[in-house]
Order: C-alpha cells, then structure tokens, then sequence
C-alpha cells in the first residue's frame, strides 16, 4: 500500500534553528503549509513540497521584531518606508511608535498597515496628532490639551490587532511645561485598554529653562506612572536626564522598578551609547527587548540620508558588549512577541504560529561599529539578514537601509581604525 506524503508550500532545509521561545538551538529542517508553521524536526518524513531551500550554515529564527520604529511615510517627515524597514531588512513586524495619535490613526492603518507586505502594528502617541512635525519646539501638540483618551480606548477597543500599546514621554522638556500631567493621562488611557505604556526617555522637547529638572530626578518622575509590563525606551541613552545619565550608578528607584516588572527597551535610535551599556550591563542592567528607533533625516522630509544603523547592525553591536547570541535573537523574537501579547503567532516557530522566519548570515571578521556619539567598537561576527518568510510568502530583502552592515570601501582606513580600537573595545566615551 502506497502511503500518502505528506504535502508542504516550502521547507526550509538543514538550517541552524534558533528559536528561545522553545529552547531549541540545533539543526533542523521546518516545513511550511498555508502560511503556518506545520514542522519542525531533525528529518522530515518523506514528503513533497512546492518549493525546498536550503540554509545550511545558516541561522533561521523566528521573524525578527522591531518594537520601536517609525514608519508612517509622508505624514510624519522623518518616517521611513515599512517595507524598507521591516521585510527588506530581514524584519517581519515592526511597531510604529508614536507617529500616529488617535486623530491620524485611521490614515496610518489604510495607508499604511494595509499597504504593505511587513506586519505593522502600533503604538499610537497619547496626544491626538501623533508625531506629526519631527520639530521639537511644537511643544503644544504634546500637552495635556491634545489628549483624548476617549478616542484612544474607542480606537484600541474596534482595532486591537493593530494597537498593542501607548506612548508617552518623560524627558526635561515635558516635564518643565506640563509636570506629570501628560503621564498622569497617559496612565489612566492605559488602564482603561489594559495596554502597556512605552516612554520615552531622554531630552527631546525644547525646555522651559526656568522649569528645567535637575537631570538626575527625571527618571524618578514617572517611576511612579509605571506598572508590570510597562516599557522605558532608550535605556542606554547617554542624556543626562536618561536612565544613568551622569551618575555612576543606577538609581535604586529603577533598581526596583525592573525588579517589580517594568522592562527596558534598548531603542538605538540618536540615543545610544556603549558606554553607558557596559556601566550599566556592570550593574546586571539588560534590555528585554532590542529595537532599533530607524528614522529619517528631522529636517528634510522622507529623506533616509541620515540613518546609519539597523536592527540586525544593533544586534551584531550587541556581540561586542557581551551578548550572546540566543541572547539577541531572544530580544527581536519572543521577547517583544510577549509584550505584543502576541507570542502564539508571532516571535516563535512553533507549529499552527505564522510563517514569520527569518534566516540570517552570522559573518565572521573584524567588523566596525559606532554608537551615537560616534565611540567605535569592533566584533567578530556580525548578523546579516538573507531571507525572510512572510505568512509563508518568500521574500528576498534588498537591504536598501542596511548600511551599517555593508563593506567599507576605505580598506586602509579600516584597518587603522581596528588596529587603534583594541580587544575588542570602545574607545574612551567623551561622557564625563
């Protein structure tokens, strides 16, 4: 009797399977129907499928998420392309955080959540424009007077799919106009969808000079806003209203804010500094999640002229500061899946979850990157995406924005550069 195989649209062969959600770190091939997840195992039965790859001396994980990024194109002037963002840089989800309020989210859903082949979620800003001028002195779209939080519950109750959070902002320039009084609205809209808070952190607005906060005491402002959860962005900034900013150690507030559950997001972004990484990596303080910030240039519109770094860049920067690898792959995958609250469909390869992969090259080398304030580190390997699967749906990432992961063309300089960056180490950050 002849048995029936079984029938499959893709498998993806001989792949080094990481996928922490599951614990499962070795070689196997995964099998694709319908846009689903259908096996995993060290050897399928025997089968026919539409279409076999092989991606052996490969890494593939679940599809990469990107909990922090800006992508509502043309409304906001320094949002980029999702697509560029998200698929064609090895990136299967990204989260919009903060472009669209409550008064701009329907245009960002059709225009742009519908538009595309990248899964976009959002976490829309509490004022009613979202971040619709990059230009910080427009400080009256972001007080109290623009939020309205009986449209945010309205919209997170009809598209819940969709917004999977809130953001706020606590930095010295809200806080010398409005106080707490944006957060204090920011909380209750939370409490009232039961979804996260995600704040920012680090200066950004202009400041009420004569209202400035001492630096120090921003952070402790809205510690008392968060519950189990919530989400600080930017925890490695090097502002000096950040999470450090120029203390030596981390306030015991926050000690005790992550112990009760509030999570940091690393959000690279224009913030981020390996110096105040590897302080506060000494005091055993890690992001749960990676994320990138990806954003244009704040003052010429839907120009990406200035954007120099990448998810997969910040996570091969992340192996220079001692992260492992499952490490990092955990914080794009199942880690910001569970703040999504999306962890059965998304961030894993479990069978019946989406299709969402992605297969990456781990290139060895001595690789060259820099941080916001331009200190300089080198690693041995760095993460380079080289194919995506979308609900099942191959894609070939053009990797347009993924310059930070592209070969110098100035070899002599690198190499002189390398040679006075020793061990594997940063040069002296200029934070005093």
């Amino acid at each position: 009797m002849n048995q029936r195989l079984e029938q499959y649209d893709l498998v993806l062969k001989g792949g080094h399977v990481i996928d922490p959600g599951q614990c499962i770190n070795g070689i196997y091939d995964v099998a694709i129907r319908d846009g689903k997840i259908k096996e995993i195992s060290a050897k399928l039965p025997d089968h026919q499928a539409h279409e076999t790859i092989s991606v052996e001396n490969k890494i593939l994980c679940p599809g990469l998420i990107d909990l922090h990024t800006h992508v509502y194109e043309w409304v906001v002037s320094d949002s980029l392309c999702a697509d560029d963002v998200g698929v064609n840089a090895g990136v299967t989800t990204v989260v919009d955080q903060g472009d669209c309020g409550s008064a701009t989210f329907l245009g960002f859903k059709a225009y742009i959540v519908d538009k595309v082949q990248t899964d976009v979620r959002c976490f829309p800003c509490i004022n009613m424009t979202g971040t619709v001028t990059p230009d910080s002195s427009r400080t009256a779209l972001y007080g109290p007077d623009m939020v309205d939080i009986e449209a945010l519950v309205s919209l997170a109750t009809e598209y819940p799919h969709i917004i999977r959070g809130l953001k706020a902002h606590n930095e010295s320039g809200a806080l010398s106009r409005w106080g707490t009084e944006v957060l204090q609205l920011a909380r209750k809209a939370a409490d009232l969808t039961n979804l996260p808070l995600y704040i920012h952190i680090g200066e950004l607005f202009d400041v009420n000079e004569a209202n400035r906060p001492k630096p120090e005491q921003v952070i402790d402002k809205v510690i008392p806003f968060l519950k189990t959860g919530d989400l600080l962005t930017h925890c490695y900034s090097y502002r000096p209203d950040g999470l450090l900013g120029k203390r030596q150690n981390v306030p015991e507030s926050l000690l005790e804010a992550v112990k009760n559950g509030v999570l940091l997001d690393l959000g690279h972004g224009v913030h981020f500094s390996f110096d105040i990484a590897r302080r506060m990596l000494e005091q055993n303080l890690r992001p749960y999640t990676i994320s990138s910030d990806v954003h244009g240039n704040f003052m010429i519109p839907h120009s990406d002229n200035t954007l120099d770094y990448s998810l997969c860049g910040i996570m091969s920067k992340l192996f220079g500061l001692g992260f492992t690898l499952e490490e990092v792959i955990a914080g794009v995958t199942i880690h910001p899946a569970r703040v999504l609250k999306s962890e059965t469909e998304i961030g894993t390869l479990q069978v019946g979850s989406r299709a969402d992969i992605t297969v990456i090259d781990l290139v060895e080398g001595n690789w060259l990157f820099h941080d916001s304030i331009g200190e300089q580190l080198v690693t041995k390997q760095k993460i380079v995406p080289i194919l995506v699967v979308r609900a099942g749906r191959v894609i070939h990432p053009h990797g347009r924005l993924l310059r930070d992961l592209q070969p110098i063309k100035n070899l002599k300089q690198l190499a002189k550069t390398i040679d006075s960056v020793t061990d594997s180490k940063a040069t002296k950050s200029p934070i005093k």
